[in-house]
């Protein structure tokens, strides 16, 4: 048996693949401990973890991040992505690094992994001698030779002219990051870590391990990843057993087009109004999530062809679901590439631009390029991937390559072989 501490930032788009490799790892008879906030506490224990609650580190809500975090009232797009890196992620990494290595002193794991964001568990990584995994739960955000930077929401450019300019932008790269040097050195100070010239996105990086959630048709198919990183698929964590709503019944033998904006920037107006608004006279049913539990409704009237729910078994109801509509949360894609779904994507910020220009140069999906849609763009791309079959046939391919991935116990297999530990099962 080997002892692993999962670490991973309190947003539930980073718990839950956790949560999935943390099952996997407990099937194969070992022992895990899952370092996270307080909200999640119920559903750690609920998997079998030892949950390690957010102690020194301030335990924000991820639904109310401006009660913790008052510089990001009122910032959206870059201002917002910023605030929230310094603040949330970097500000808060030496607190976690203290509970951290609490747990340590009170007994040390076998190998530590980290989601691709908890710069609190790549600091202490830094300051023990075990060995350090990263789960990629966000599009893979390394480096690359080839292409734009990742990030930009910029497909790789085509023939002389797209490639010099893919180059430049790589070259002016470490510029992008400069906002973010002073935060960082300033928390590795605190940490009681030396001064490094590595900028955020490469801090985040284990040089031991790198398990990345999606497939290589979602990086470009990039030639020139490291050694030690393997794409495993998608990472679904064992579903909540919530009773299904009592219009379920409502989904057989209908076309079904969900529309989600995931659990941030949720407001309805953004992309559940416009889409419920381009689809209300047609022979479609609009089944939407609200992004919170027990919000079970919205703030307008909507049509005879909608319905609404807080939360939904995601697998269930995309076993139903012919197209998407979504702001491009990276889990919620991956759920319905998984089933072969050809998306809409309406990413206006965070990581949602880079995820639509992704999953737009697969194939599998139309990307809005932007956040904020009008209801007749929605119709126009909604007919596309319902009409041509290459949409359809591209998620396909994506799929098979998510399956092909093995998932979390994948993820196990290569976490045993990093600890240094057999399967005990």
């Amino acid at each position: 048996m080997a002892r692993f501490m999962l670490a991973a930032m309190p947003f539930t788009g980073h718990v839950t693949p956790m949560l999935a490799v943390a099952e996997a790892l407990l099937e194969r008879g070992h022992s895990v401990r899952f370092y996270t906030g307080s909200a999640f506490r119920d559903r750690v224990e609920a998997s079998g973890a030892v949950f390690v609650p957010w102690r020194n580190a301030p335990d924000f809500d991820e639904n109310d991040l401006t009660k913790t975090f008052p510089r990001l009232v009122g910032k959206k797009g870059v201002r917002q992505v910023m605030i929230n890196l310094t603040d949330a992620f970097i500000g808060t990494a030496p607190a976690q690094v203290k509970d951290l290595l609490a747990a340590w002193e009170e007994e040390p794991w076998d190998a530590l992994v980290t989601d691709d964001t908890s710069c609190g568990g790549a600091f202490t990584a830094e300051k023990t001698d075990a060995p350090w995994a990263t789960i990629a739960i966000l599009p893979l955000n390394l480096p690359s030779r080839h292409g734009p930077p990742s990030g930009l929401g910029i497909t790789p450019g085509r023939g002389p002219l797209g490639r010099a300019r893919d180059a430049a932008l790589r070259g002016i790269r470490p510029l992008l990051a400069t906002p973010l040097r002073k935060p960082l050195a300033s928390a590795r100070a605190e940490a009681g870590l030396p001064p490094s010239n590595a900028i955020f996105d490469e801090v985040m990086f284990s040089p031991h391990l790198i398990l990345a959630g999606g497939a290589p048709l979602l990086d470009y198919e990039r030639q020139d990843r490291p050694a030690h990183l393997e794409f495993i698929g998608r990472l679904a964590a064992t579903p909540r057993k919530d009773a299904l709503p009592d219009w379920w019944h409502d989904l057989h033998d209908r076309t079904v087009v969900h529309v989600t904006q995931g659990t941030q920037n949720i407001d309805p107006g953004d992309l559940i109004r416009p889409t419920i608004e381009s689809l209300a006279d047609r022979d479609v049913l609009v089944v939407v999530a609200t992004g919170r539990r027990g919000a079970d409704e919205l703030p307008f009237t909507v049509p005879s062809n909608v319905r609404v729910s807080g939360f939904l078994p995601y697998d269930a109801l995309l076993s139903h679901v012919d197209a998407v509509v979504t702001n491009g949360g990276w889990g919620g894609t991956l759920a319905a590439l998984a089933h072969g779904i050809p998306l809409v994507i309406g990413g206006g910020d965070l990581d949602k631009p880079e995820i639509a220009a992704r999953v737009a140069w697969s194939g599998a999906g139309v990307n809005l390029k932007t956040g904020t849609p009008k209801p007749t763009t929605i119709a126009e791309a909604v007919d596309r991937v319902l009409r041509e079959r290459d949409f359809a046939d591209a998620a396909a391919r994506v799929a098979a390559q998510l399956e092909s991935g093995g998932g979390a116990q994948r993820a196990a297999e290569r976490l045993e072989e990093l600890a240094g530990a057999a399967s005990v099962v």
